[in-house]
């Protein structure tokens, strides 16, 4: 199988691509990145790199036509709620054209991958505590840039790849975590944060947004292993929640984070941290894609903060940390 991972230099592609070497070592893989772009450490777990940025039409149709891939997880993109109010205009732009382009390219070369399209727990918006747990057939609401880029490329991906002939499988993903997540998001802001006090270099002072927001989270790890399953089984035209089933307030997750610390140390409200439209819980059933995959989430969350910490205390000395 030739398999196409854009977004492979990411968080996320990185243990994907990992996964699939690990596990599936006759599947060609072969991962998309940035021009100039970071590789991660995707690279060095054997996936053919092809610099590309999807943006560009012409790009995406050389890389489908170069890699003729028998199936796309489509990970590229901007990840950040956050920065997406930064730059409205940008996160639309590149979530939303990079998937148009993708599938139009496979059509035209009257190729029929399966496609599996990531989308995010925040298109779901805010949602009142009689809704909670959010199933895959709660409203749409999304409460920010990031969020209404997220709805308008699964609707797009469902409209493109039908037209060709494509299997198109969405998730909607609720938050994950674990080794190699980036600072912009608030438990990995945390980790760097503990490593750099315990490393003396920065005062026992740790800045905070929202602590009393709830999500859902889930090791990338056990994400990655969903998103396989979905892309071989996933149901055409359906999105499925991927997540734990479990809410955690951020406060707790910092306390677990200290917890595998000897560091004490001071909170400081960071008004910079706080989001002009915050969600105030986000917790999933998980209950349809257990269904149709058999998936269930296997690492404990102390575990994954463990991890996360280690990953940035060897970060923070400048070593490259080993990966679980």
């Amino acid at each position: 199988m030739r398999l196409l991972v854009t977004g492979a230099g990411g968080f996320v592609g990185g243990h994907l691509v990992e996964l699939v070497r690990r596990e599936t070592p006759a599947t060609s893989v072969y991962g998309v990145v940035l021009p100039h772009g970071s590789l991660g450490w995707t690279a060095a777990q054997g996936a053919r790199i092809l610099e590309s940025d999807l943006d560009d039409p012409a790009a995406a149709a050389a890389v489908i036509e170069e890699v003729r891939p028998e199936g796309i997880v489509h990970l590229a993109g901007q990840s950040s709620v956050q920065q997406s109010w930064l730059d409205p205009g940008g996160t639309l732009r590149t979530n939303v054209l990079g998937i148009v382009h993708l599938l139009d390219a496979a059509r035209r070369l009257s190729l029929r991958p399966a496609v599996l399209v990531v989308g995010s727990a925040e298109e779901y918006g805010p949602v009142s505590e009689s809704e909670l747990p959010i199933r895959e057939t709660a409203p749409l609401r999304p409460a920010s840039p990031y969020a209404v880029s997220k709805v308008a490329q699964g609707a797009l991906a469902l409209l493109y790849g039908p037209a060709g002939g494509m299997r198109v499988v969405l998730t909607r993903t609720f938050h994950h975590t674990g080794p190699g997540r980036g600072e912009a998001f608030a438990e990995s802001s945390f980790a760097r944060q503990i490593a750099e006090i315990e490393a003396g270099l920065r005062p026992p002072v740790i800045e905070v947004g929202n602590l009393d927001a709830v999500r859902d989270f889930t090791d990338v790890r056990d994400v990655v292993r969903a998103y396989l399953l979905l892309l071989a089984k996933g149901e055409a035209g359906r999105a499925y929640n991927v997540c734990s089933g479990r809410g955690l307030r951020i406060r707790d997750v910092l306390d677990t984070l200290l917890a595998s610390s000897s560091a004490r140390v001071e909170l400081r409200l960071d008004q910079e941290r706080l989001r002009p439209a915050d969600v105030p819980a986000q917790v999933g059933d998980p209950s349809l894609l257990k269904a149709r995959t058999g998936w269930e989430p296997r690492i404990p969350l102390a575990e994954t903060l463990r991890d996360l910490l280690d990953d940035w205390r060897a970060r923070v000395a400048g070593v490259s940390a080993p990966r679980p």
